[in-house]
């Protein structure tokens, strides 16, 4: 079940993604704060139907849900209120920074996000705000699987722009020490053409240290609309 912390008419991210299926984000952003208030979001997750059959509460959404400054706290209303663990997808932009670091320490399962192999790829895949550089990004990374006590996956997303360098990005990935490795490729709606499945087969062969999961292999499971008029 998502959870999105953000949520606004435009998507509020530090990366701007070429294989992104949301809008652009009107802006590049690093400033944290509160999009939407926790007791909005708290009233969000009291509405829920009872017995809904629920893996993970991930906290994803529309643009980067680690911006949201109060991710620590609905990180606990929602294991307290669900009785789940709690997921996070990001794009790894901000983990250098002590304080994101520290409020995210309470999620069980964290996906960290990792295109590129240096600034030049950086610049060209995820576009990202100016502040943001490669060194940093790894170097938050490797601060944050230090101190993390949960489940770590490192996300890679595979197109023609950083296929051939897969066996550099493993290397790479090794020095995290992740529990698993996804990899994926844009199936969904996106300017970005997916790569094909023998392609992504020839990718993975430089991830076999890892417990991998790839797009092509894993089953996609059904999902359900909690209200059909949000549709």
């Amino acid at each position: 079940m998502g959870i999105d912390l953000i949520s606004q008419d435009n998507k509020i991210c530090s990366f701007d993604c070429i294989y992104c299926q949301i809008s652009e984000p009107s802006a590049l952003s690093v400033e944290r704060k509160v999009f939407i208030p926790t007791v909005d979001i708290v009233q969000e997750i009291d509405s829920l139907p009872q017995g809904l059959d629920i893996d993970y509460a991930t906290f994803s959404g529309c643009g980067e849900p680690t911006l949201a400054l109060n991710i620590a706290e609905v990180n606990l209303k929602a294991k307290e209120i669900l009785k789940v663990s709690t997921a996070l997808l990001t794009n790894s932009s901000l983990l250098s920074r002590d304080d994101l670091r520290n409020d995210i320490s309470g999620v069980d399962f964290v996906v960290a996000k990792l295109d590129a192999y240096d600034d030049a790829s950086l610049s060209r895949i995820n576009r990202p705000h100016k502040n943001l550089n490669f060194k940093n990004i790894l170097d938050g990374i490797r601060l944050f699987r230090a101190q993390y006590k949960g489940k770590l996956g490192i996300q890679i997303m595979f197109t023609k722009e950083n296929r051939d360098r897969a066996k550099v990005i493993a290397e790479l990935v090794l020095s995290f020490s992740p529990d698993e490795v996804q990899l994926n490729t844009p199936l969904r709606e996106s300017k970005t053409a997916p790569l094909s499945k023998d392609d992504m087969q020839r990718v993975e062969k430089f991830f076999k240290d890892f417990n991998v999961v790839s797009v092509y292999d894993k089953r996609k499971k059904d999902t359900v609309p909690l209200d059909k008029t949000e549709i």
